[in-house]
């Protein structure tokens, strides 16, 4: 009796271990199919939820203290992803790569200065359009540029580059450019920026090295992450400023519209001035004129007030729109337009 019953016990096991392991596997695809949809869905989000931060503050006010974990658990994300391989189209075309950094940092600091003068904003929104210029490109700009049949590697690549030079760059720049309207520390900054986006990727990249192929199901719902953190960083700002946003949102808004447009004409105008083929001009255009706005939200919160951090939360919003509505443009251009990978690659 006992002998026939220990065979069918283990048959039981068995069937139960591989339900448990169906039901895990079913339940991974499910949320990685969410997690799809939820980033290809990215704009929509932040819009809405901006909408209802702005007619319910006090519902989303309490989010203000976690902006900084948010947005370094993004940053851990990007970590988590970057590979070697990310690196290799610097030592493929380093030149390309650096037209990309250089255009980055001059263009979109540069306009956002010019803005500043031509409108003659009010210190703290100075400082927010100033900031946001002044910050690495877009945690989406990635994503953007593959659904724009861009070159993809010279798009993760400046990308990776931008944000590695931020801690330098950014604090200098932003030091350089706003100390006309307000005091900036210099030294505060390239801190808060080691703790916000450089110490974060770096343990990302070491939880990659340490659990290899483990991290994959983590990788795959990301992009829901991220949109999760980013609408949260969104929310918060709006909620802190609804007072200000209502006084001169249309403003700052005009603002963010045009320093977002120069940034996508003069990243492809550089490329068209540079004779890059088509696909690097798009790369090119979509990584100058978008930018990591959850780091400019989370710099203006931390050093100066929430109404400097509103210029980073509407580009956060606005980028996200222009940023598939440029993608989709680009992907619709005719066939012989496009210089195939193979020729991009020579």
């Amino acid at each position: 009796m006992l002998l026939s019953a220990t065979p069918r016990r283990l048959v039981r096991r068995r069937i139960h271990f591989t339900s448990v392991i169906y039901k895990k596997e079913h339940a991974m695809r499910a949320l990685a199919a969410l997690s799809r949809f939820v980033g290809n869905t990215f704009a929509y989000w932040v819009l809405l939820f901006a909408i209802l931060a702005f007619l319910f503050p006090q519902a989303f006010i309490g989010l203000k203290s976690w902006i900084v974990p948010l947005l370094g658990l993004v940053m851990f994300g990007m970590g988590l992803t970057l590979k070697l391989e990310d690196f290799s189209e610097v030592a493929r075309n380093p030149w390309r790569v650096a037209l990309g950094v250089v255009a980055h940092f001059v263009i979109m600091p540069g306009v956002a200065w010019l803005l500043c003068q031509v409108f003659q904003l009010p210190p703290e929104i100075a400082v927010g359009v100033i900031l946001v210029g002044c910050c690495p490109s877009g945690t989406s700009s990635n994503v953007m540029a593959w659904l724009a049949k861009g070159d993809l590697a010279l798009a993760v690549a400046i990308a990776a580059v931008t944000t590695l030079l931020a801690p330098l760059l950014t604090p200098t720049l932003i030091w350089f450019l706003a100390s006309a309207w307000l005091p900036v520390s210099f030294l505060d900054m390239f801190w808060s920026i080691l703790q916000l986006v450089m110490l974060p990727i770096v343990l990302g990249v070491i939880a990659q090295r340490l659990l290899g192929a483990r991290v994959s199901y983590a990788v795959e719902v990301l992009p829901l992450v991220s949109v999760v953190s980013i609408v949260m960083i969104v929310c918060a700002v709006v909620a802190a400023s609804q007072a200000k946003i209502a006084e001169s949102g249309l403003l700052i808004m005009a603002v963010v519209i045009l320093h977002n447009t120069f940034g996508f004409l003069l990243g492809y105008f550089t490329g068209k001035v540079f004779k890059l083929p088509l696909a690097q001009r798009k790369s090119l255009a979509l990584e100058v004129g978008m930018q990591n706005s959850g780091l400019g939200a989370a710099l203006a919160s931390a050093h100066f007030s929430p109404l400097a951090a509103v210029p980073s939360a509407l580009f956060s919003v606005w980028h996200n729109i222009s940023g598939a509505l440029l993608s989709t443009y680009f992907r619709k251009m005719p066939e012989e337009e496009n210089t195939s990978r193979s020729q991009l690659k020579r």
